[in-house]
């Protein structure tokens, strides 16, 4: 009888191919095993010698019983410290519909816009959201925290400012991690920070911009009409961070005249997570609409005259711009702020209006009943926060609040800051008197007087398009929400290729641990008491990564892998600093480089100087040589991605890395394509220094339409006190808000570990590696595949040269990318890095019916240009040329040269189950010609289908 092994069961969640598939893919690439291709494909002076050693991997079963006994090890208290974390209750039908559905969390970026119509109207319902509560023209899709979008706003005004003063103001009352953040961004660039009171130390003609908070941290509201007019005397900008709750009942910045409004849509139902991941939102006036960073939501028509949504104004452009970009932003906060919009749509106005006016009641009854104790409490107008003087008292009242079951914020060393929310009920108002002294303090159900300035509450509309007032009843809901996850394709649907991206399985097993109260409702500010799960999970899982990528500390802090790019390079140029060695500034980039790598060089205050690319794509080594010893005496590091962004293990990584350390600099190794590494080999191992991970990708996080991300780095030992700092303190030295960035989702990626093993994902690799070899091998015949290492293999991933179609047959990469659609598939990442390519990353966890699938459609494909090519078919009116075809090109006339069937079902497309996209091919020139981002009127819609 044969036994199997349970825990090989785990494993085969995340690896598609069977023993058996297995070997079948092996025998068309032409490889005796598994190790003998590995051997083929990577470098042999790269290979790590031991295996991974996580101990036995777990079952399903007993991985959700080990978090579930971690998450136990949280205390789970009501938190009034506020600081730009609130309660909230996300509604249950949002629950199950958007953050617990795959068919949202799976899917990848909307650069696709066909076939992301569904998060696309919900961005751009978002963007209309932020745009009507903080009385600005134009909002972006979402930012990755509000720390960060302030620094953002910081950027955006030195861009646009009249002013050419290189000092920029912050309020005294701005977030203290926000203060940290702007730090960190201004010192590399030169900019001085300025923090003092706007109303006595702001000096207008000395800044380019400043930064105020509304209502600020300890609960004050001011009216800064008069800084900011003050400001634009002087040419210089107004930026104002808000909470987007208290613009519901508070004059928008808009209306005093501020030109950026930034802030955190966290309590719009997003749970606080131990501080993220939560979308940030950021609005500007029209005029500098090109100067906001981020993606834009923009409208458009369809090639039949039909309206759709796209991505617009080149909101990549730090794929264009490089190292003159304005930003490196790569990803949004996409889940998170398509949450924040169901939020504002599942309540209405009229809903948030009221949820608001009872956040303010229950401070008002608050203050009133410490005032009835004998204290004093500050300020007179306040929204949601109040501040409390108690003197020598403050570390008992404070204790005696977590014995009440309620944390509160120590402000100084006599006052407590006290913050209530969407959740504060009348029994916590209870428990916080008691923790003051108060007994059984009489509980008036009379609305209280509001404490709101006068001059300062909000008299104009806000969210009047329908969309916010449709019938709220769940059933409508819930069939809002699932008619725009159906114009969406993800990875529930199918694979999804995409190189450089791994777009891999997010296993349910992962994903069930973030919806739980223990994790999702910590504060991420309470005592490390209350967080001992959290540190445990955090601390094993910075362990596993250490073992997996041979660094010496990890730091979970960046959101985003560009924040941690711009960490990494950070941290290298701290360690410059502390050697005196300030006029290191020099950073070598290959000229293949992910567009963030340069900007993120830039913002860092370094130059960056490109290294070419040899014939077979490799890093040219001796231009590399070259340009180290022209830049010895300056250079600070070098920036590459391994394997290459080309999709090969280059054999001379070693020596690169050996030049950058004779001349003094340091290695920064990107970690996006770590799926090919992990289990064989180990960046610290190979001369790296510091790199940045990509949880969302190679670690099982899933990409939530565009976000959330997590881009930890690692580091050797030498670099470890230049991580990342507390944000909390103020001080320069954190790059994020959140001192473990969105921590709440760490617990995928650690129960992927525990999962998998150490030898499960050194399986996984290997089987990531077959898979591009396999599709290269089945493609190779009908497509040139541009690189091969020196033996002819890929590494996870490999390109496919699209180019010589276009003048055999007029085909370019989009009409094959949109061709791809039509057999149910998301297009491969097009023109990159190479223009006119596509780069194919089938992942391990793809099964092989699935990899043939795709392979077949693309056969199929080259067999249409083939058509083309020899007369067969019309260049200008073709299946390509047309795609992708909707539902609606089954009806009415047909004129053109293919039939029907052709068209709408070609290889490797479903009948019965097929995906039809909402819309024909989009026209982007359009949409920038006529620029729309906000939700049109609704007779425009009907307009658009006349």
């Amino acid at each position: 009888m044969t036994h199997y092994d349970p825990y090989d069961f785990a494993n085969r969640r995340h690896i598609g191919p069977t023993v058996a598939e297995i070997g079948q893919m092996l025998e068309a690439c032409g490889a005796e095993s598994l190790d003998a291709l590995v051997d083929e494909t990577l470098p042999p002076d790269i290979r790590q010698t031991a295996p991974l050693a996580f101990g036995k991997p777990l079952t399903e079963r007993r991985a959700i019983e080990t978090m579930r006994a971690t998450a136990d090890k949280n205390r789970l208290l009501v938190s009034l410290i506020g600081q730009g974390y609130h309660g909230t209750t996300m509604p249950p039908a949002i629950q199950r519909n958007i953050f617990e559905n795959p068919a949202w969390y799976t899917a990848y970026s909307p650069y696709q816009p066909e076939i992301s119509q569904g998060r696309l109207e919900a961005l751009l319902n978002f963007q209309t959201l932020v745009c009507d509560l903080t009385g600005l023209d134009v909002a972006n899709a979402s930012l990755l925290d509000e720390a960060t979008a302030a620094a953002e706003a910081m950027g955006m005004a030195r861009r646009v400012a009249a002013s050419k003063q290189d000092a920029f103001f912050v309020d005294r009352d701005c977030l203290p991690q926000t203060i940290a953040v702007l730090r960190t961004r201004a010192a590399p660039l030169g900019w001085r920070i300025v923090v003092g009171d706007p109303f006595r130390d702001l000096d207008p003609a000395s800044v380019f911009g400043a930064l105020f908070q509304y209502p600020g941290v300890n609960g004050a509201i001011h009216d800064v009409s008069g800084p900011i007019a003050a400001l634009h005397g002087a040419g210089a900008i107004a930026a104002v961070a808000a909470d987007p709750l208290a613009l519901t009942l508070l004059k928008p910045p808009g209306e005093m005249g501020a030109d950026i409004a930034v802030g955190s849509m966290q309590r719009y139902g997003v749970p606080m997570g131990f501080g993220g991941p939560h979308a940030a939102y950021m609005a500007t006036r029209d005029a500098h609409k090109r100067a906001l960073p981020g993606r834009i939501v923009g409208v458009s028509v369809d090639a039949h005259g039909n309206r759709a949504y796209r991505l617009a104004l080149q909101t990549r452009e730090q794929h264009i711009r490089r190292e003159k970009a304005t930003s490196n932003i790569c990803t949004s906060q996409v889940l998170l702020a398509v949450i924040a919009s169901m939020y504002a749509v599942y309540h209405g106005p009229m809903g948030l209006k009221a949820i608001a006016q009872r956040v303010h009641r229950d401070a008002v009854r608050l203050a009133d009943g410490l005032t009835d104790l004998g204290f004093r409490v500050e300020p007179a107008h306040f929204f949601d926060t109040i501040t409390v003087d108690v003197g020598p008292f403050q570390g008992v009242i404070l204790q005696s609040a977590v014995e009440n079951g309620v944390n509160l914020r120590k402000v100084g060393e006599d006052r407590i800051g006290i913050t209530v929310d969407e959740r504060t009920r009348p029994d916590i108002l209870q428990a916080v008197w008691r923790a003051f002294g108060g007994h059984d303090v009489p509980h008036d159900e009379a609305w209280p007087e509001q404490r709101l300035p006068e001059g300062l509450v909000r008299t104009s509309p806000y969210l009047t398009h329908p969309i916010f007032h449709m019938n709220r009843a769940e059933s409508e809901m819930t069939r809002y929400m699932r008619r725009l996850s159906d114009r969406d394709l993800a990875l529930d649907r199918a694979m999804i290729p995409l190189g450089s991206c791994t777009m891999k399985l997010n296993a349910t097993a992962e994903m069930l641990p973030i919806s739980w109260p223990e994790f999702s409702e910590v504060h991420p500010h309470v005592p490390m008491d209350q967080a001992a799960g959290y540190h445990e999970l955090i601390g094993d899982l910075s362990e596993k990564l250490c073992a997996i990528t041979g660094y010496d500390a990890i730091s979970m802090q960046p959101n985003s892998g560009a924040q941690g790019e711009y960490a990494g390079l950070l941290a290298i140029r701290r360690y410059h600093l502390s050697r005196g060695d300030a006029h290191r500034t020099v950073c070598l980039i290959p000229s293949s480089a992910h567009g963030t790598n340069p900007a993120s060089a830039q913002m860092c205050g370094m130059s960056v100087v490109v290294v070419g690319a040899d014939r077979n794509g490799n890093v040219d080594v001796e231009d590399f040589r070259r340009k180290a010893e022209l830049h010895s005496e300056k250079l600070a590091a070098c920036m590459i991605t391994y394997p290459s962004t080309h999709g090969v293990f280059e054999t001379r990584v070693r020596e690169i890395c050996a030049i950058t350390h004779f001349h003094g600099g340091q290695v920064y190794l990107d970690g996006a394509n770590l799926n090919a590494l992990v289990g064989l080999a180990r960046p610290g191992d190979i001369g790296a220094d510091v790199s940045h991970l990509n949880l969302h990708k190679t670690f099982c996080i899933p990409h939530g339409g565009g976000g959330p991300g997590m881009g930890p780095i690692g580091v050797k030992a030498h670099l470890i006190p230049f991580l990342p700092s507390d944000p909390r303190t103020g001080e320069e030295g954190a790059v994020s808000g959140s001192a473990y960035g969105s921590a709440s989702i760490l617990p995928i990626s650690w129960s992927y570990c525990l999962m998998m093993g150490g030898k499960g994902l050194a399986q996984a690799t290997r089987v990531a590696i077959l898979s591009a070899n396999y599709i290269a091998a089945r493609l190779g015949q009908a497509y040139p595949i541009l690189y091969a290492g020196e033996r002819g293999r890929v590494a996870h991933e490999c390109i496919v040269d699209l180019r010589p179609f276009q003048k055999s047959a007029g085909i370019t990469v989009e009409d094959v990318a949109k061709r791809l659609i039509d057999s149910g598939f998301h297009p491969p990442t097009m023109s990159w890095p190479v223009a006119g390519t596509l780069m194919i990353e089938p992942t391990e966890s793809e099964t092989k019916g699935e990899i043939d699938r795709f392979c077949d459609a693309m056969l199929a494909i080259r067999e249409e240009i083939r058509a083309i090519e020899e007369g067969r078919v019309d260049r200008a009116d073709n299946p390509l040329k047309n795609a992708p075809h909707t539902v609606q090109d089954l009806v009415g006339a047909w004129e053109r040269p293919y039939s029907r069937e052709a068209g709408c079902f070609p290889a490797g497309s479903f009948r019965t189950d097929k995906y039809w996209p909402p819309v024909n091919r989009v026209d982007n020139a359009y949409g920038d010609r006529n620029l729309v981002c906000s939700c049109p009127p609704p007779e425009s819609y009907e307009a658009a289908a006349e």
